[in-house]
């Protein structure tokens, strides 16, 4: 696994060194192993898209009659026929085909440019053109372009929400993670196609393209999906061989009834394939497909692209949705709704009434802090300060957007809806070194001293006393551990016992809600120290705890009632904890059940274990999934939780 191995070996495995590849050499494993492209196996040329139009039961029925008709001289039924036939193949096949070249046209335009070590130079190319190999540049803003091994990671963070569910950006390393069966979660010296980077820079080697990528194993299990006739297919085929036998008879009954009435023999001939003609209805495949197309064009100017006509008949027949959570059901970006300090608590959800992390004009509340405890405020200051995202103006609607990491984009958001800008407090407190954030010791410190030329912000009022101060966000456990005050009102008081167990019943209880906890902690300095490291983290005043969750998009909970009304079950998937997805899921009306599935539980499960979980995977009463589809299931759900 290349995780679990050093970059150096990776290196010497791919047969490239951190100049990467020579273009020759490029060419030669471009050729080996093909485009760094997702295929759709099953691919169908315009000729067969054609030609399974004309193949249908109903179409070859209707051939039938008209050659029949025609054989009888029937010219005015026979182009009748004729031209319902060639209607309902022609409006399939266009409806097909359009959808073909418009999916083709969207894969075009997602395909990334990317820098490339090539022949020892940086060159920049198409993500199409990537080989096993090859050593590839990153920085914030880039889609990662195919499965990498990271060489240099300098606070690297990609985004693998779209992988793996988790919400939050996952910090990456360059050296190497053992254990074996790890998730793709924790796999944190790879990168992997369909994420983003979104703080930092880096550089990796590419150890998979294409189809070999864990998305394209994905692509190929969903491919491998057999294809099923829709329930519609099924009826109009069984409808066109029961007319197909009808007629039959008819026509057999009709020619021995008038043979035995001693009729002509070529009269009840003619007779008899009229009678078997006449038991086709010309009209209804022509009125189904013009049905289908009129909703395919109905769900297109609703942004649904729809390839094949029954699909619009197939989305009728849902009985179960399976959603992820993170960017489907919510927003993916985290919002603060708790401040809890000293005993002090600042509902920011019921105070400010917003919960989108964006703030528009007209929405700050200046004057909010000189009615909430002061330790609130210097919390959210503290939030601020230790920060580096960033709020800028976007759009003609002016709003404020946090431009960064999510979760700190949400602490700029929530302190500047409380009135506190940040530029005036840099401008008071200009921060002079820091201690970034890593992943083993769950926090981030910077350094700020005071500008004693000009007034500080009341809620800096009260650390002045000091000309540098030192703050400090991150995991609560670890701050906790760290801290031997905490800070009340305007003064720091000893940690006693109970206020360490006050904090971290107030932790339990906001996790308990689905909440994401960081605490907030300060550390007064009379001077810099010469060498700046982890011993600046001793000695800490804990201040407050912040709680902030992901919250869910405005219009899905009357999606999940509309649904629930349709008789459609929604089952949520997500890779948070299982704390938080229960408490997104009741929030939304998805479910009022009080525990969740884990993947792992999902894995130890057999077939029969599994329809017995309803919570789990929720099928209709009566049905029973093919074991691809469980088998399918599981897969897609490794690590995940289904409430």
């Amino acid at each position: 696994m290349w995780h679990s191995q050093s970059w150096q070996d990776v290196l010497e495995a791919l047969a490239t060194t951190g100049n990467g590849l020579g273009m020759g050499e490029a060419e030669a494993r471009r050729s080996r192993y093909g485009a760094n492209e997702l295929r759709e196996g099953g691919g169908k040329s315009p000729w067969r898209m054609l030609w399974e139009q004309f193949t249908q039961t109903m179409v070859l029925i209707l051939v039938a009659s008209a050659v029949v008709s025609a054989f009888l001289g029937k010219v005015t039924e026979t182009a009748a026929i004729g031209a319902i036939v060639v209607l309902f193949s022609v409006l399939g096949f266009v409806q097909e085909y359009r959808a073909e070249r418009a999916m083709a046209a969207l894969k075009r335009m997602a395909v990334p440019t990317v820098r490339v070590m090539r022949d020892g130079a940086l060159r920049e190319l198409s993500a199409r053109e990537l080989v096993p190999g090859d050593v590839v540049s990153l920085e914030a803003g880039n889609a990662v372009p195919a499965d990498l091994r990271f060489l240099e990671c300098v606070n690297l963070r990609v985004q693998e929400a779209a992988l793996t569910g988790e919400s939050e950006p996952v910090e990456k390393q360059a050296d190497p993670v053992s254990g074996d069966g790890l998730p793709l979660g924790d796999r944190r010296s790879m990168g992997y196609l369909g994420t983003a980077v979104t703080y930092g820079r880096g550089r990796a080697v590419v150890v998979a393209t294409g189809m070999q990528t864990e998305l394209g194993k994905i692509a190929s299990l969903i491919q491998g999906v057999e294809t099923e006739a829709t329930p519609l297919q099924k009826r109009l085929d069984q409808v066109g061989k029961t007319l197909a036998l009808a007629g039959v008879v008819a026509a057999v009954l009709v020619m021995l009834i008038g043979l035995l009435r001693r009729e002509p023999l070529a009269d009840m001939f003619l007779t008899a394939i009229s009678v078997a003609v006449a038991v086709v209805p010309e009209g209804l495949p022509a009125v189904v497909t013009i049905t289908l197309a009129l909703g395919a064009h109905r769900m297109l100017r609703r942004n649904a692209l729809i390839r094949k006509l029954p699909a619009v008949e197939t989305l009728g027949g849902v009985t179960v949705i399976c959603s992820d959570k993170t960017g489907t059901l919510t927003e993916n970006r985290m919002t603060v709704m708790v401040v809890d300090a000293a005993g002090e608590r600042l509902d920011i959800t019921e105070t400010l009434h917003l919960r989108q992390p964006e703030l528009a004009p007209g929405e700050c509340r200046p004057g909010l802090l000189r009615d909430t405890p002061r330790p609130i405020g210097l919390g959210l200051a503290i939030g601020a300060l230790c920060n580096d995202a960033v709020l800028q103006h976007g759009g003609k609607d002016s709003c404020l957007r946090a431009i960064g990491d999510p979760t700190e984009g949400a602490l700029l958001i929530a302190a500047a809806q409380a009135g506190l800008d940040r530029d005036a407090l840099l401008s008071a407190a200009p921060r002079v070194a820091e201690l970034p954030f890593d992943s083993k010791r769950k926090r981030m410190t910077t350094i700020h001293g005071f500008d004693k030329a000009g007034p500080l912000p009341p809620t800096l009022e009260s650390l002045a006393s000091s000309p540098h101060v030192a703050l400090t966000k991150g995991a609560v456990d670890g701050l906790l551990g760290l801290s031997t005050q905490v800070w009340v009102n305007d003064a720091a008081e000893a940690m006693t016992p109970e206020w360490r167990g006050r904090i971290q019943r107030a932790n339990d209880e906001l996790a308990k809600g689905g909440m994401r906890v960081l605490g907030m902690a300060m550390r007064p300095l009379a001077d810099l120290p010469e060498r700046l490291d982890e011993g600046i983290e001793a000695g800490l005043v804990f201040v407050c705890l912040v709680g902030m969750i992901d919250p869910p998009r405005a219009a899905v909970k009357p999606a999940v009632q509309t649904c629930r009304a349709a008789g459609i079950r929604p089952v949520m998937i997500t890779g948070d904890h299982p704390l938080t997805a229960l408490a997104i899921a009741r929030e939304l009306a998805i479910s009022e059940s009080p525990e969740a599935v884990s993947g792992e539980e999902l894995n130890r499960m057999g077939d029969a274990e599994l329809e017995g979980v309803p919570s789990a995977f929720p099928y209709s009463r009566g049905s029973r999934p093919k074991t691809s589809s469980v088998s399918w299931m599981r897969c897609s759900a490794e690590g995940r939780w289904w409430p």
